[in-house]
This record gives C-alpha cells, structure tokens and sequence, in this order.
C-alpha cells in the first residue's frame, strides 16, 4: 500500500503580514521569477515576456522557479505592471533594454475619455489561468501585483520610461480634471484587475507606485493619495493581505502608513528603526540594498544582519530587498541569503514569531 502525504503549506509570510506569531523571518524578493536565473535566460533566447505570460504553463513554471531553488516563503507571479493595459486601449510594448513603450501617450483629457475597461476573464484569461495553476502547485502563498495609478500614469504620459516625469508633471499640474479623471479611470481597472486575480487564487496583493516618490508631500497628499485611500479600501473587501511600495519614496512612508495596508514596503534609504520611530507600527518589508548582493558574503552577512536586528524586534517584519533583483545577482547568492536569513531568525529571536 502507498500512502500519499499531503503538501505542507508555509503560510509564514502571510501570518508576518498580519503580525501573527509564526516560526522564522519570512523571505521573498521583488523580481526573484527570471532576470538572474539561468533557465530563465534560456527560456529567454526564444519567448518573450508576451510570450511567457501568455502560456500559463510556462509562465508558472517561471514564477515557482525561484522558491524551489531558494527556499522563499512566498512567490510572486511573473508579470508586468503593463499587463492589463492593452485591455483598455493603450498600445504598449515592453522593449528589451527599454522597458514599456507606449505610441499612444496620453497628452489631453479627450485621450482619456477614449480609455475603455477591462473586462479580465475575456481580456487576461492566461493570467487568472496561471494562478490558478500556481494555486495548486505551490506550497507557499502566491502573491500577484498591480501597477499604482500614478506609476502607470508616468508611462502613459511619458511615453515610456523618464528621468525626470517632466511631461507628467506638466498634465497633472496643467490638467487637473483629466488628471483626476485619469486616475479615477486606473483605479478602476486596478480594482477589477486584482479582485479578479484574488478570485483566481493570489493570496497577497502588492500594489507597486514605483515612481511616485518623484512627488512631494503636498502634491502626494493632493494628486495620488485619494485615489489610493480607494483602491485599498475597496480591495480590503477581499481579505487578503495588502502591500505597497515605492522607490526613492521614504518621506511618503508616514503616507503609505496611513492608508488601509497591511504591510508598508521600504527600499534601502529608510532603515526600519527609523521607519518605526517616524510611527509606522505597521508590517514593514524590506529592505537590503540589491547593489550589496553583487559584495562579498561577509558585506553580505553583516548588512543583511543590520536590517534582521532591526525588523526582529516585532513580529511585523517581512525580509525582501529593496528594490528588485537585478540580473547580475547569482541565484547561489540569493540562495544563501535566503538560508541565512532563516537560520538567524530562528537561533536569534527577539520576539515571539
């Protein structure tokens, strides 16, 4: 007689979101699906993203990648925030070397008015169909992600990748109500875009508002945070934990803090004492500078400890980067990373996990 044992499932990360005791520090790292793996740059010589997000097989295959080969505690799903752009009318590519190009950028209120909705079980089937996938592969919890207002908006006005979002700028000082109008619009698909990828299965939901930290206080408080303080209100309703970030953003952590999240995401020009001193009682995830994996393992070592004494001192910590990995970082490094953050999280506990 055989006798099938049933998946164990490591639900760490999302008890850590929560600030519920669990075992250890939990690990996961912002684009740990591809970039730096060498499968993934095989698979790479002959799809492209399009390619790969458009076959759920494969797709998943990329996205559970990183968590067989590291040990992390959680997956992400390998996507970009573009993904669910086409579907209300913008023409986009992601260009190697480039990022997203956009040729058709927004420039007037009647552009705007044009944008359609996204309709997601016609519109992205293979990625509810990935999830789904994920959901009975894995036995981590499978984060999925959307792309903030302001963050999309940059590209669509921009027309891709900028330095300096001047053009951005100039439409939402210049422009107010198509501003509005056009956040009001990407809130919209944002909310149905994810409450479909919770009904498929994701069990966290990442808000990424990469760029936003171009803005100050003032102009974050008046142009970006209404439409935030909606989207994570109405996201709420799903019950399941939520997670923003941003880069280069520090002074808008006390922002972010206010919003309905769970978990409030930092890169590495913030330190978590200084975070939790500012009031931010929150989850925190963060927040080793990526540059850092590219030193030697006792530079390694020694700032990944900096940042485990500081998050150890609650249980509302999550282990990540700062930003993303970046395809110079080698996978043994990630693995080791992650295996030390484990060890040291449990032999040197300051709080009940």
């Amino acid at each position: 007689m055989v006798f099938v044992l049933e998946k164990t499932f490591n639900d760490s990360f999302l008890k850590a979101c929560l600030g519920q005791e669990h075992d250890r520090v939990p690990v996961w790292y912002m684009r740990q699906a591809g970039r730096s793996q060498p499968e993934y740059r095989k698979i790479k010589e002959t799809h492209s993203l399009f390619d790969i997000t458009h076959d759920p097989e494969l797709c998943a295959y990329v996205t559970k990648l990183p968590v067989d080969q590291y040990d992390n505690d959680a997956a992400i799903l390998y996507k970009d925030i573009m993904t669910p752009l086409p579907a209300i009318g913008v023409d986009v590519e992601i260009k190697a070397g480039v990022g997203p190009v956009i040729y058709n950028p927004i420039t007037s209120k009647a552009d705007v008015e044009r944008l359609g909705e996204i309709s997601p079980e016609q519109d992205v089937p293979y990625v509810l169909e990935t999830i789904k996938l994920l959901r009975e592969q894995l036995t981590v919890p499978l984060i999925s992600f959307a792309g903030a207002p302001f963050t999309t908006a940059s590209y669509m006005i921009e027309g891709g990748p900028s330095k300096n979002y001047h053009k951005m700028k100039a439409f939402m000082y210049g422009q107010p109500d198509a501003w509005f109008l056009l956040m009001d619009k990407l809130a919209d698909t944002t909310i149905t875009y994810v409450k479909a990828q919770i009904k498929a299965g994701a069990q966290a939901i990442q808000i990424f508002d990469s760029w936003v930290g171009t803005l100050n206080v003032a102009d974050y408080r008046k142009y970006v945070k209404p439409v935030m303080e909606r989207i994570f209100r109405e996201l709420r309703e799903e019950n399941v934990p939520l997670i923003t970030f941003g880069v280069g953003a520090s002074h808008l952590a006390n922002e972010w803090n206010d919003l309905p999240v769970d978990v409030v995401g930092l890169d590495w020009r913030l330190s978590i004492d200084e975070a939790r001193q500012r009031g931010i009682k929150k989850t925190v995830q963060g927040n080793l500078d990526p540059a850092i994996l590219l030193s030697n393992w006792s530079v390694i070592e020694a700032k990944t400890k900096e940042i485990l004494d500081q998050g150890m001192k609650t249980p509302n910590f999550i282990f990540n980067l700062g930003h993303g990995v970046t395809p110079e970082i080698s996978p043994d490094t990630l693995k080791k990373l992650t295996a030390f953050v484990h060890d040291y999280s449990q032999n040197n506990k300051r709080v009940t996990y």
